[in-house]
């Protein structure tokens, strides 16, 4: 069946969160040492790893991290609380988690612009599924690609998280079109991947650094692209 909408995820596959230099040149652990260049990579990673339990926490944070975006307050509870637990000072991890729900701190892969404004241009309905529990629309305010979205599903908005089907299911509704029609593209073979069930095919794309991505989602779209 051809197809007629394309779907993406919005962490490590449209957008990533990436690091400046400045977040960690007051960063030090509770003994006042500053964290090493490994220890930066691990918080990050801890900041933005689409699914698993990254980290050990008490029984007062797992209902908290299981439904962390479906709440904002409880996303805001239980990232502190792993920023914390990864021996961040309160102070700094309130500073950290500030810039993770910041929609300006987050980098584009080289060609997400471009992709969606081709899709766009051909007739190809898009749309953004996103585990969130923050507003990430002005990202693409930012970067004038709104207009290129037909539809946002956004777990806290939607109430429901991937992998459940029924958030598959409800952007194919809004975009038109039948599962079968539809790509989703995303980094994460568990959340993304479930789109698989409902029909959709499915492209997942390596998310790695953006400068070191060039050309991801041109790739995952293939022939979509003339």
């Amino acid at each position: 069946m051809t197809l007629r909408a394309v779907i993406f995820d919005f962490s490590g596959t449209l957008f990533r969160l990436e690091e400046n230099p400045s977040w960690y040149s007051d960063l030090t652990d509770a003994d006042g040492s500053p964290f090493d260049l490994s220890a930066q990579a691990e918080i990050m990673r801890r900041m933005t790893a689409p699914t698993g339990r990254i980290t050990e926490l008490g029984d007062e944070f797992i209902e908290a991290w299981d439904n962390r975006d479906l709440d904002p307050v409880l996303h805001r509870k239980v990232y502190v609380e792993v920023l914390r637990s990864s021996g961040v000072p309160d102070a700094q991890a309130e500073s950290l988690y500030a810039r993770l729900i910041d929609p300006d701190q987050w980098t584009p892969y080289p060609d997400t612009a471009e992709v969606l404004r081709r899709l766009h241009e051909q007739g190809v309905k898009v749309g953004v599924i996103s585990n969130i529990a923050f507003d990430i629309r002005p990202a693409f305010d930012r970067l004038d690609i709104s207009k290129h979205v037909d539809e946002f599903l956004l777990s806290y908005l939607e109430e429901v998280i991937k992998p459940d089907p029924k958030i598959f299911l409800r952007a194919c509704e809004r975009l038109g079109v039948a599962p079968e029609e539809a790509l989703m593209v995303g980094d994460s073979e568990e959340a993304d991947g479930g789109a698989a069930a409902v029909g959709c095919q499915v492209a997942i794309v390596d998310p790695a650094p953006t400068a070191e991505r060039p050309t991801g989602l041109i790739d995952a779209v293939g022939d979509l692209l003339r």
